[in-house]
């Protein structure tokens, strides 16, 4: 009968881990970057809703 490779199994979770982790720090920093870009459509979105009462009150 073969004996089980401890460091086999070891070396695997660590690359599951490692892989992981940086797998969420990506995520993480994409979340960041497009967070950025939300606050400027909403900035936009403002404008817009400004913009629509002086149209109306216009016509």
């Amino acid at each position: 009968m073969a004996t089980p490779n401890y460091g086999y199994e070891k070396r695997q979770k660590e690359l599951a881990k490692k892989k992981k982790k940086e797998e969420k720090l990506k995520a993480k920093a994409e979340r960041k970057t497009g967070d950025g870009v939300a606050d400027n459509a909403t900035e936009q979105d403002g404008d817009t809703v400004d913009a629509t009462p002086a149209s109306d009150a216009t016509s």
